[in-house]
């Protein structure tokens, strides 16, 4: 009986998870209502504050969500060869394919205030990616004066960048074709020394 009750409440604390990380993503944090989550989630607007205690628990627990979404699908660190940076790439543009990626554009605004409950969660979100990056290109024949820090910040800068303008204007934007031009411009460093 006790493991049935335990299994239904994590079944309610899913469908909570999945309307908000859908409704953040759709009209942002601050005009996401318990309401709207309620309604979306068909779970009663009482459950979502005994599951996550306020509004501000219930994005930090869809953004810990979220990045256990990325960092699964980034397991695995590619080497620094043409192969890893093709596995690399690949990864990203499946994970931008993903309805929840679309979370992370929605609260980048949302970061950047001063006073937001997700600045420091997504900080460590960006410097997490953007040390994986790091660790990778510490492989690569790299120029002089040119750090794997200094890649890290640019290739992460261009995949954010990307993923906003395709978000923006998908009609616009080739996913696809916009990373293959990343990945021939990174192709150049990938030189045997």
């Amino acid at each position: 009986m006790a493991r049935r009750r335990e299994q239904t409440s994590q079944e309610s604390r899913d469908l909570i998870l999945a309307a908000a990380a859908e409704l953040f993503a759709e009209k942002g944090y601050r005009q996401t209502t318990f309401a709207d989550v309620a309604e979306r989630s068909k779970i009663s607007r009482g459950s979502i504050p005994w599951h996550f205690g306020s509004k501000e628990g219930l994005l930090l627990a869809v953004l810990e969500h979220s990045v256990q979404t990325l960092l699964q699908s980034q397991a695995e660190q590619p080497p620094p060869d043409a192969e890893g940076l093709d596995r690399l790439l690949a990864e990203v543009v499946a994970f931008l394919r993903l309805p929840i990626s679309k979370l992370f554009v929605t609260l980048l605004v949302e970061a950047l205030e001063p006073d937001s409950p997700v600045h420091d969660r997504y900080v460590a979100i960006q410097t997490a990616m953007r040390e994986r990056v790091q660790t990778w290109a510490e492989g690569l024949p790299l120029p002089e004066g040119v750090t794997p820090r200094a890649v890290a910040v640019a290739v992460m800068g261009a995949m954010v960048g990307i993923h906003q303008q395709w978000r923006l204007t998908p009609d616009g934007v080739d996913l696809d074709e916009a990373f293959g031009a990343l990945r021939f411009l990174l192709g150049g460093v990938l030189k045997p020394r």
